[in-house]
């Protein structure tokens, strides 16, 4: 049973189980306000930063590391020892937002303020979630239309149920844009997507169909629907790579769908039931190869 942290109900307990055994993320589905409340998502976000206060005994580097957004709009911290590592008198925070990094010397780094000395440099580049992969590979529909031309940078995303998209016949979408790919168990969703595709070319091959494409009206209507479910929570609030802000220049959009795992499960399965409802099929007889 969901409890709503705005009525709380044993939450001390419950957090500090949580916290011992790192399990933080699984408060988020605990509690059906934490994502759609800032009150309830500050109960949860203030425990999280006082056991911070707690473990790093510099007030000012404790204070650096304590989460400013709100409570898993972004990936939390699942950690061995992070926290406590800042005790350490080998350790530094360096905090490059306050004094950019400006260029990588023949020693280590030099930043706004200082130059460090380095053995080692770790890079992480970073990814363009979602869109970034599709983009990359400068796919192309109907009339020479490329997919980032058609979703505009990334902000206007538009799909039918994060598996195809209107314009481009015969193309399939794995945990695609406005499923719920990232905020699931990606693995069982890739499975999940893996075998619908498999049956819907079945059904295709069956039925003496050559083409398969989405039809517009219903990629709207679900884009819309998506929105409309993320607007309602604070995912949209805070700036994150599932919003885009990670890559410079990208406009935001949130571009998951947080319905439900479950439910999205039914609706893909209707859709099939439907002799695949929102989607346009073209006889092999019929079909014409440009």
């Amino acid at each position: 049973m969901f409890q709503c942290l705005t009525n709380p109900l044993k939450n001390g307990k419950n957090f500090e189980e949580a916290w011992k055994e790192g399990g933080l993320l699984k408060l988020s589905y605990a509690y059906n306000d934490l994502s759609i409340t800032p009150e309830a998502n500050e109960i949860v976000a203030e425990f999280i930063r006082s056991k911070i206060r707690e473990t790093v005994r510099k007030p000012e580097v404790a204070e650096q590391l304590l989460p400013k957004f709100y409570y898993a709009t972004k990936r939390t911290i699942i950690d061995t020892d992070y926290f406590e590592t800042y005790n350490r008198d080998n350790v530094s925070l360096v905090n490059v937002k306050a004094a950019p990094i400006q260029e990588i010397t023949s020693s280590g780094v030099r930043t706004a303020d200082e130059e460090y000395e380095l053995d080692m440099i770790v890079f992480t580049t970073g990814f363009d979630a979602m869109t970034g992969p599709l983009f990359k590979m400068d796919i192309r529909g109907k009339d020479g239309v490329s997919l980032k031309e058609k979703w505009a940078g990334g902000a206007q995303t538009r799909t039918y149920l994060g598996l195809g998209t209107a314009g481009f016949p015969n193309m399939f979408m794995l945990t695609g844009p406005e499923s719920p790919s990232v905020l699931s168990n990606m693995m069982v969703s890739i499975e999940q997507h893996v075998e619908w595709v498999s049956d819907c070319i079945n059904f295709m091959r069956n039925h003496n169909q050559a083409v398969i494409e989405v039809n517009e009206e219903a990629e709207n209507t679900w884009s819309r629907h998506c929105r409309e479910i993320a607007d309602q929570t604070l995912f949209t609030k805070t700036d994150s790579w599932y919003m885009g802000a990670n890559i410079e220049g990208k406009a935001r959009g949130f571009q998951i769908y947080l319905g439900g795992v479950g439910d999205y499960r039914k609706i893909c399965d209707e859709v099939a039931e439907k002799g695949y409802e929102g989607f346009e099929l073209t006889a092999a007889e019929k079909s014409v190869v440009n």
